[in-house]
C-alpha cells in the first residue's frame, strides 16, 4: 500500500480538524503542524491518529527527518 499524509487520512476518514482535535483531545493548532510537517507526533499520538483513521502506522508516511529521531 502506499503511504498517506496525516491529512490524507484524515480526510479519507471524512473527519475535520475539530473532530480529530475532540476525539484525540490534542489542539488544533498542533493536528495542523502536524499535517504540514513543521512539528511531529510521538509514536504514541500517531497510534492514537491511526487507530481514529482506520489505518496502520505503515500506512502514513512519515519524513527522514521524523524516522531519524
Amino acid at each position: 500500500m502506499k503511504q498517506i499524509s496525516l491529512r490524507a487520512a484524515r480526510t479519507n476518514a471524512n473527519l475535520t480538524l475539530e473532530q480529530v482535535a475532540e476525539a484525540t483531545g490534542i489542539s488544533v493548532p498542533t493536528l495542523s503542524k502536524w499535517e504540514n510537517y513543521i512539528t511531529f507526533p510521538t509514536a504514541m499520538q500517531l497510534k492514537r491518529l491511526c487507530f481514529l483513521f482506520g489505518c496502520t502506522m505503515n500506512d502514513i508516511f512519515v519524513p527522514d527527518k521524523l524516522a531519524e529521531s
